[in-house]
């Protein structure tokens, strides 16, 4: 593709980087056919080829609109044209930067200001939402269903294994999951308990910074950023192993620390080596599925169907990883049709953009039950939550799943 970048943005770091993305483009449309907006929608400029020509324009001096801003903000960066893509075009990136300009040039409503602040004010932040949630809980009855919904219960978070191993990983708390699902980084440092591996939360460790990164408060992102970087560099420095994380949404922002942080002189080493030992669960597990499949040999079977996150599959490039992990602890992984689409949630997307989430969340599930699994297992906090409101059949982190079965064969 080529370009002409106007005079404003010529030359800078994120100009630069915009038009050696944009310039990697052949028009080719490949990216159209695995796009779930365009699926839904048909419009090329719900696709990612129509929204690099936006994004073009708007970087060559065109007039930028709130019509602009519309089909960035339907995009679900769930990054399956990147997984399409014969040229290796990196959307993900690319949209970040155009959606941070049209941020700066046209002003939303002042409902969707407040919206879009109070998102990024509570979530990342663990008490606040942590408290909101124990409220949801309780009042859960009088809220409207939609609502109610989409407030999962509380599951007790079980023991956690006392550091006990040489071997010793970090973990990514985060934001909501610690108040909505504790038990899935509890299941996981048991599970690696078992493999000898000791799993350890970092004090001072926040959000991965995605949920305001997304939002466009990119600052605010990156302090979240730079804190996780300082909480975990002690670890680092005295030989922790990996950086393990069990939410594939977080696990693609904490692999992008390094590209985040490339222009900060006191921050970019670290943070190209945080993202170096950056591990998503199951790299981490499959890497010992010899010793595990032992562990559940006998295991009685279960039909299930797994969910893919795009974060773990398009943003991580983690495919065919989790499934055989599962085969071995016993579940007969049932058919999922068009397992490659967003399931809608899309961190704050099923908020923003309800009504596409909506009809992603209805294909999705319909895909999943098609099999008659008996649970469903995923990897990522925001697609369980997601799916779970939408279904009657359990949803769980395949992580859970695993410790289920380990504590069974330990009798």
């Amino acid at each position: 593709m080529q370009t002409q970048l106007a005079e404003w943005i010529r030359g800078t770091p994120e100009g630069i980087e915009a038009d050696s993305i944009l310039r990697k483009c052949v028009h080719c449309g490949f990216c159209l056919a695995t796009c779930p907006t365009y699926t839904l929608l048909g419009d090329e400029l719900d696709s990612p080829r129509g929204r690099i020509y936006l994004m073009k324009q708007m970087l060559e001096g065109a007039p930028v609109t709130q019509r602009t801003q519309l089909h960035l903000d339907r995009c679900l960066t769930c990054r399956a044209c990147e997984t399409t893509c014969p040229s290796g075009v990196e959307y993900g990136k690319l949209v970040d930067i155009g959606r941070n300009l049209v941020e700066k040039k046209v002003p939303r409503p002042a409902g969707e200001r407040f919206k879009r602040w109070a998102l990024s004010r509570t979530l990342p932040h663990r008490g606040l939402f942590g408290a909101a949630l124990a409220l949801g809980r309780t009042f859960r009855g009088l809220l409207p269903e939609a609502l109610a919904k989409k407030i999962p219960d509380a599951r007790p978070a079980g023991a956690w294994p006392a550091a006990r191993h040489s071997r010793r990983m970090l973990v990514l708390a985060g934001c909501v999951q610690p108040s909505m699902a504790p038990s899935i980084n509890a299941a996981a440092a048991r599970v690696l308990d078992g493999l000898g591996i000791s799993l350890v939360e970092a004090r001072g460790s926040t959000c991965c910074g995605a949920v305001a990164f997304h939002l466009n408060y990119q600052d605010d992102s990156l302090a979240y950023v730079k804190a996780n970087i300082d909480a975990w560099w002690p670890h680092v420095e005295k030989g922790a192993e990996a950086i393990v994380i069990t939410a594939s949404g977080c696990g693609t922002m904490v692999a992008d620390y390094g590209h985040l942080l490339q222009h900060d002189a006191a921050y970019a080493a670290k943070a190209k080596r945080i993202s170096e030992l950056a591990r998503d669960i199951s790299q981490v597990v499959a890497a010992e599925r010899a010793a595990l499949a032992l562990a559940v040999k006998g295991q009685p079977e279960e039909k299930l169907a797994f969910h893919s996150p795009c974060s773990l599959q398009h943003g991580l490039k983690i495919r065919g990883v989790v499934e055989p992990i599962l085969a071995d602890a016993g579940f007969r992984l049932t058919h999922v049709h068009d397992a490659h689409l967003c399931c809608g949630s899309a961190g704050t997307y099923s908020i923003t953009q309800p009504e596409l989430s909506k009809q992603l969340l209805k294909n999705k599930v319909r895909n999943l039950e098609s099999g008659k699994p008996v649970r469903i297992a995923t990897a990522n906090i925001g697609c369980l939550a997601h799916i779970q409101s939408g279904t009657a059949t359990p949803v769980r982190h395949w992580i859970e799943l695993l410790d289920e079965r380990l504590s069974a064969g330990r009798g």
